[in-house]
């Protein structure tokens, strides 16, 4: 049967597991916008800027373990989506980024808004494609769906022309791509079961992609039959149950040096999925480069980055869930003496995470975010979901938050700013039984707010908190340190965020104290729309426990 090309690829979409495409349309795409109009399988989100389009679908993604799928047109929607794609590229995320282009015959005439995906990702997509004849389109949309999935899953870039989205083809669909999963071999096991033999101070450390709530549970359990002390890597707080006995943080920024020092100090270190960067490893310090300290077993999905940047004792190629499926077949010894250093290193982790108290005589103004941060935690569901992007308030967030369940938070490693408000809307659109709380800084939100009219748009209920300190709270605190004094370029003048949430259509309310935030968080998630809580803190409480004032001291 004869289909014009747009509904082959929107055909294609569904057959690959897709519920949803956010957007910001173009003319080339008109082909498959008409296809949208009637398909059964798939919803078009209008998004108001491409980066919120490509950050929704990743963080889609990210919940959903299939590839997210942003629409955008040719050069300048191509470029504002790169945000999202390097986001993708950071996370390990699969995502699929379709870029309407001109039609075939101006593509090397120049064409208006032209532009060289090629060039253009090559440094952030594992596969870049432009489609030439309209027969090829399940075949290309299958290996896309193929590439973003295997080895480290990550982003591809696929570029469309109109002619070949008007044009007809009958051709059939193509079956719904599966990655193939690599997993370790009994010897490696056998190495990881006889290390456990000989060590003092085990550790392991949890992230990276393709995990899973079963996956999380199997880790679990293997920790507390081993009794071993558990870290999660940065931003990888849910994958592993904060109340859990055997867990003791989170390596990300402003970490307790109690960590650091459990990092340093372990004879044999696992890490199960997550890449060794500059935030886990503390600038490579903690697990020094190239040869650590520590008998270093490296899980990872691919080969590519084992034993590259740390050399291993033992490097395993290896999906998160065919590690933790593995782990069930390994015994623990009879042996373990390393049960008081890890219920020492779960109280030390504790004691991090009471409220702060200010011993300096100063007081702190407006609202607390350790307060705040507390509060919403011990009020919402298990299962809330908790967005968040990039800047100092996120320390707050990380330090003080209690996650429970796997993919309860969506955050960025790649750091990226205004992420929290489009992976809110991503999490309310494929969980609207669920609670949905977004952080963002004043900086933060300020990049992505145009999406608060998609949100409203959509009728997506779920509260934005924005710590509202005037500042770019982060390039301030390192302003200070080394040019103390002289503050240039990161004072922030802002808008009345309560009022412009209510000229969106949203619930907006102003929060002057701690003490009043509580009543105002109920009547936000109470609203039954996109509510936003404009939040005065305090510029001097920069971080957790830090003081822009005492940095001099």
């Amino acid at each position: 049967m004869l289909r014009q090309g747009g509904r082959i690829l929107i055909d294609q979409l569904a057959a690959q597991g897709v519920a949803r495409v956010f957007m910001v349309p173009g003319e080339s795409f008109l082909p498959a916008l008409d296809a949208l109009y009637d398909h059964a399988g798939v919803t078009g989100i209008v998004c108001r800027h491409e980066g919120g389009a490509a950050m929704a679908a990743e963080a889609t993604a990210k919940l959903d373990g299939r590839p997210g799928v942003a629409f955008v047109t040719r050069g300048p929607g191509a470029t504002n989506a790169a945000s999202g794609v390097y986001i993708a590229h950071q996370d390990e995320t699969p995502l699929i980024l379709l870029v309407g282009l001109p039609p075939s015959r101006l593509l090397d005439r120049q064409p208006f808004q032209d532009i060289d995906l090629g060039k253009l990702f090559s440094g952030l997509s594992k596969w870049t494609h432009v489609v030439r004849d309209v027969g090829s389109l399940p075949e290309v949309t299958a290996k896309a769906f193929t590439v973003a999935l295997s080895d480290c899953p990550g982003p591809v870039v696929i570029g469309v022309p109109q002619d070949v989205l008007e044009a007809n083809a009958d051709v059939d669909d193509c079956q719904r791509a599966e990655p193939v999963a690599a997993g370790p071999t009994r010897e490696a096991l056998a190495i990881i079961e006889g290390a456990f033999e000989h060590a003092q101070r085990p550790l392991l450390i949890v992230g990276g992609s393709g995990w899973t709530p079963p996956v999380k549970s199997q880790i679990e359990a293997f920790a507390m039959r081993f009794d071993i002390p558990v870290a999660a890597a940065f931003r990888c707080q849910d994958y592993f149950d904060n109340d859990h006995p055997q867990y003791i943080g989170h390596l990300g920024f402003g970490r307790d040096p109690m960590l650091d020092a459990m990092v340093r100090d372990a004879d044999l270190l696992i890490i199960a999925g997550a890449p060794l960067g500059e935030v886990v490893t503390a600038g490579h310090t903690v697990i020094a480069c190239p040869d650590p300290t520590q008998a270093l077993v490296h899980v990872r999905p691919s080969a590519a980055e084992i034993g590259t940047l740390h050399r291993t004792r033992l490097g395993i190629v290896s999906t998160a869930e065919n590690f933790a499926a593995g782990l069930r077949t390994i015994e623990p010894p009879q042996s373990k003496p390393w049960r008081g250093l890890r219920r020492d290193a779960r109280n030390a982790y504790l004691k991090s995470r009471q409220l702060l108290t200010v011993d300096d005589g100063r007081t702190q103004a407006g609202v607390a975010l350790d307060t705040v941060v507390n509060h919403v935690f011990r009020v919402l569901p298990r299962d809330a979901i908790i967005t968040n992007g990039a800047g100092n308030y996120a320390q707050f967030v990380h330090r003080f938050a209690t996650f429970r369940s796997y993919r309860t938070n969506l955050a960025p490693t790649s750091g990226s700013m205004g992420y929290g408000l489009p992976a809110a809307i991503a999490a309310k659109l494929q969980h609207p039984e669920r609670t949905v709380v977004c952080f963002a800084g004043d900086g933060c939100l300020m990049m992505a707010l145009p999406e608060l009219a998609t949100a409203v748009q959509y009728g997506l209920p779920f509260v934005i908190l924005v710590a509202n300190n005037g500042l770019y709270g982060t390039i301030r605190l390192h302003q200070e340190l080394a040019y103390p004094g002289r503050a240039s370029g990161t004072s922030l003048v802002n808008p009345d965020f309560a009022a412009l949430a209510q000229s969106f259509g949203a619930y907006g309310e102003r929060v002057e104290t701690t003490e009043a935030f509580p009543d105002a968080f109920a009547r936000a998630v109470a609203a039954g729309r996109p509510a936003v809580l404009d939040l005065a803190t305090d510029p001097d409480a920069i971080a957790p426990g830090r003081r822009l004032s005492g940095l001099g001291l």
